[in-house]
């Protein structure tokens, strides 16, 4: 298969909401294929349709060592949230920018898996944190929103100069 196009902030495409998927079928299992191989390859623990130019509510994740656990998510909701915590993020659509963003420690999550069949899961920690992460992608959200507007601007040009260079990802753009 081929990797994937990534969209890089601060393209409008990732504000755009994702529509439900109404149709689990083979089309679905290939996307999350890709998407996984796309992800992989990046390499990244996570990646929402929404990245790749995708309006669907689909999101693949991996949080394993060995990538060897990948969960996918279609149409995937937060039923329940507890606690706080805060713990460092990154995005494969801001590639090289880490910041500490404040989140639920917990959630209890509804989704169908890639056969179609509806299940709940609970998570905490770090998957936690990337299943919520690559949600608010499908709701047009990025990591950048939960950061000062002075903070999230200095991203925004950083990017926005290496995108103009040429977004080679040899060079990706120094933290700010």
């Amino acid at each position: 298969m081929s990797l994937l196009d990534i969209l890089y902030y601060p393209d409008a495409q990732l504000r755009r909401t994702a529509s439900a998927i109404t149709n689990v079928d083979g089309k679905i299992a290939t996307l999350a294929d890709r998407m996984l191989e796309t992800m992989y390859a990046a390499p990244g623990i996570g990646l929402a349709a929404t990245q790749i130019n995708v309006h669907e509510r689909l999101v693949v994740i991996d949080v394993s060592e060995e990538n060897n656990t990948p969960l996918v998510l279609i149409n995937p909701e937060i039923l329940t949230s507890e606690g706080e915590e805060e713990m460092q993020e990154g995005c494969l659509s801001i590639p090289g920018v880490y910041e500490t963003v404040k989140r639920p420690a917990e959630v209890r999550i509804a989704a169908i898996d890639r056969e179609g069949n509806p299940f709940e899961m609970d998570a905490d920690g770090l998957l936690a944190v990337c299943i919520q992460h690559e949600i608010d992608h499908l709701d047009g959200k990025l990591f950048v929103d939960y950061l000062s507007p002075l903070k999230r601007n200095r991203i925004r040009k950083r990017m926005e100069k290496w995108i103009r260079d040429g977004a080679n990802l040899d060079d990706i753009p120094e933290r700010p």
